[in-house]
């Protein structure tokens, strides 16, 4: 059994600067959110509009995300050790699913008040300050989700890709808040137009929630990898069907199974080759396969057990001395 250790990767396009890792990503966002989340509270206050207070709401929990985030992307980073022969990738799952559940609670709650300012009635006042406090948090958003986005690309994170689906879904959850209240600042008479759009705003949530859900339960229960990554990995290993005089020829294999947890694939398969392969050629050429999927597909560990061939020559193009016809 042969395993290949994962090296942790910068950004693309990147300097490797403080905010280039998970957790200097993570801090990054903890920053800006609770800058925005002061910036909504204050005017939410003054205009007394559900659809800011919706979006205050949001962000309160993005807050209490990236606390969780913060805690165990460094957690989920550490090498496997005795107790966790497979490392603390699952850690950023858990997270994930933590975040899916607040955001549920968050729909939950601004649903509510969205249908009770509906039934209701309530005036706002200066909708022109929620305008403006919208379009700097939209701009905000924007720019930290693509961050985000890239940043969990090149290492992997989950539970920062997690982070950085709840901000995109913010983008449009503040166009959304910041048009409406133009529309009201126009025609005052227009200000149930502010819980249709809070209400519009629990539907994004929702969407961000099942996405996040769906991702942190698919690594939970050990979802295989994607299939096209499936597919890198088979086309590495069908690559040596042929004749292949440094390493000597794979016959086939079988029982692939793969895994992710965090940042970190798992493959172990069954390698079958000619039955009278030297150990140290077969020591070689499972090297090279594990060489070959790393380089392919970083943050790998993969597990090789070699079996000799069943002496089934009728299907098989390789010559060796045990061949029968």
């Amino acid at each position: 059994m042969l395993a290949s250790e994962g090296v942790v990767a910068k950004p693309a396009g990147g300097s490797g600067g403080r905010f280039s890792t998970p957790s200097g990503a993570a801090r990054l966002l903890l920053i800006t959110v609770i800058g925005l989340f002061g910036l909504k509270v204050a005017v939410g206050v003054v205009t007394g509009s559900v659809s800011i207070w919706a979006q205050a709401v949001d962000s309160s929990l993005d807050i209490f995300a990236v606390v969780v985030t913060f805690l165990t992307v460094g957690y989920s980073a550490k090498p496997a050790d005795q107790e966790h022969p497979f490392g603390h990738g699952k850690v950023e799952a858990i997270a994930a699913g933590i975040q899916s559940v607040l955001l549920l609670g968050a729909s939950v709650s601004i649903g509510y008040a969205a249908i009770r300012r509906i039934l209701l009635g309530t005036a706002i006042s200066v909708p022109l300050a929620g305008v403006g406090v919208m379009l700097v948090s939209l701009i905000a958003s924007l720019l930290l989700s693509r961050y985000l986005f890239r940043v969990a690309r090149a290492t992997g994170s989950m539970a920062l890709e997690a982070n950085a689906n709840n901000i995109r879904s913010d983008v449009y959850a503040t166009a959304c808040v910041m048009v409406g209240l133009a529309i009201i600042s126009f025609n005052s008479s227009l200000t149930i137009l502010d819980a249709v759009i809070a209400l519009i705003v629990v539907l994004l949530i929702l969407r961000a929630t099942y996405r996040v859900a769906w991702t942190a339960f698919g690594e939970l229960i050990d979802v295989k990898l994607p299939e096209n990554e499936e597919d890198t990995i088979k086309s590495a290993i069908r690559e040596h069907f042929g004749e292949t005089p440094d390493f000597g020829e794979v016959v086939d294999f079988h029982k692939l199974r793969t895994r992710r947890a965090g940042n970190q694939r798992y493959i172990d398969l069954h390698l079958v080759m000619p039955k009278d392969v030297r150990i140290e050629k077969a020591h070689q050429m499972c090297d090279h396969l594990e060489q070959d999927i790393h380089h392919k597909l970083p943050h790998t560990d993969v597990t090789i057990h070699v079996e000799p061939c069943d002496e089934n020559c009728n299907w098989c193009a390789f010559t060796c001395t045990t061949r029968k016809n």
